[in-house]
């Protein structure tokens, strides 16, 4: 009905940068805050930054002046910008969106299926 498709995780050394994106597609009337979570091995999911539909953001302070979040409305596609990558930034990185369906009209929370990023020391 609804799939969130990520890409441009990776490995990259620390200091490096990497951009990941996340295009929704389906049967999607609207679509209302996106964001990005992150979960390492043996922790819990955290959430890194998100965006309202208006572009309010918010960021944990772990990656405030390292990393931007941004959307593109008319692609329904959220961007995850990442500088200045450290080793703890190590993680799987997982699309959330909160979308409602044209039908049944029903406002539900999507994921991606994750991507994988590396950062080396």
């Amino acid at each position: 009905q609804v799939q969130l498709v990520e890409s441009g995780g990776g490995l990259v050394q620390d200091g490096g940068s990497l951009r990941l994106s996340c295009a929704a597609s389906g049967r999607i009337f609207s679509i209302n805050a996106m964001g990005w979570y992150r979960q390492a091995p043996g922790k819990q999911r955290e959430l890194v930054a998100a965006i309202t539909s208006g572009g309010r953001t918010n960021y944990v302070d772990s990656v405030k002046g390292r990393f931007t979040i941004s959307r593109d409305n008319a692609k329904n596609t959220v961007y995850l910008q990442m500088n200045n990558l450290k080793p703890e930034d190590t993680s799987i990185y997982y699309c959330n969106a909160n979308i409602r369906t044209d039908w049944p009209s029903v406002r539900v929370d999507y994921w991606g299926q994750g991507t994988q990023v590396t950062v080396s020391s």
